[in-house]
């Protein structure tokens, strides 16, 4: 049998970010798949993001940077006429986070629209692992969003693992009741979901077992439900807190380094605490840090690496 191409496709949108100037930083990136997909590959694990970028200086920088970092970018679509879309951020004391964003324009949102695209799904078809969140759907309009769902069902036909992340942007939905509903026909296609309980109260108020009995009772199984600085809940219902207690700079991207470091651990053949742990290590690294992001010690990435390599 011929391995697949890829073990992880990650879909969804990048950015580049604006750090407010008392942060002493310049340009950054991200986007929640995006973040995802760059740690993933860190990991060592064959990794692709598919998007759409323009063809401006910012998103040739963002083309070059994701090849030194090993992310595949033969799935990365060149709009001829859109940029890249923009977000600027703050951060308090705390290290929490406030966003503005620039991106009703951006080369993602018409990915599927693009010339390439039949083919480049067709590869992201035959990954082992796909990726996407409630943003990948948000940023799609309404007729394109059912294509990424169609994807994720030929995933899982296939035998492949659908990953499921259920971020809310109250600012990108008409209401709630739209993202909650979109929201549930991603969870009818996932086999590893998580929900953040925060994310789900916001769009409608629940509690954290019902949380996971809605994602379980909709066909999503492997359901972890992010606590914030309290960790995470297993499928099995434990509550699993981080094995250690960090004073954050920046929380960016902390739910989505725990994303990448539980599905690397998964693809090694882990349990589900050990990946929630890996999650819990990862995304503890990245919030001591500045930017959704940051670069890491190859040491942070080495326990999630492939065992061999074919």
């Amino acid at each position: 049998m011929v391995a697949p191409a890829f073990d992880v496709v990650c879909v969804g949108e990048a950015m580049v970010e604006l750090a407010d100037a008392g942060a002493g930083r310049g340009f950054g990136q991200g986007g929640d798949a995006l973040n995802t997909a760059l740690h993933v590959a860190r990991s060592g694990w064959r990794t692709g993001f598919l998007t759409a970028l323009g063809n401006d200086p910012f998103s040739q920088d963002l083309r070059t940077g994701w090849v030194a970092e090993g992310l595949d970018v033969s799935l990365v679509l060149a709009h001829p006429t859109r940029a890249v879309g923009l977000y600027a951020i703050r951060t308090d004391g705390d290290g929490e986070r406030s966003f503005h964003y620039w991106r009703d324009a951006s080369a993602a949102r018409d990915m599927f629209a693009l010339p390439h695209m039949a083919a480049a799904v067709a590869a992201a078809e035959a990954a082992r692992v796909l990726v996407f969140s409630l943003i990948s759907l948000a940023i799609l309009p309404a007729e394109r969003r059912r294509a990424l769902l169609d994807l994720a069902a030929r995933v899982r036909a296939r035998g492949g693992l659908v990953t499921f992340d259920g971020n809310y942007r109250p600012r990108l939905w008409p209401s709630a009741g739209e993202a909650a509903s979109w929201r549930d026909a991603a969870i009818a296609r996932a086999d590893i979901g998580f929900p953040t309980l925060q994310d789900e109260d916001d769009i409608s108020p629940t509690t954290l077992e019902a949380c996971a009995s809605h994602w379980q009772r909709l066909g999503c199984q492997e359901v972890i439900v992010k606590l914030g600085a309290r960790g995470c809940r297993l499928p099995d219902g434990t509550i699993l807190p981080p094995p250690q207690v960090v004073r954050p700079v920046d929380t960016s991207g902390a739910g989505d380094a725990f994303n990448a470091g539980y599905l690397a651990a998964r693809l090694q053949g882990l349990a589900p605490r050990d990946c929630a742990l890996a999650g819990h290590r990862l995304a503890a690294a990245v919030v001591q840090q500045a930017g959704a992001i940051p670069q890491l010690d190859r040491a942070a990435y080495a326990p999630l690496a492939p065992a061999t390599r074919a």
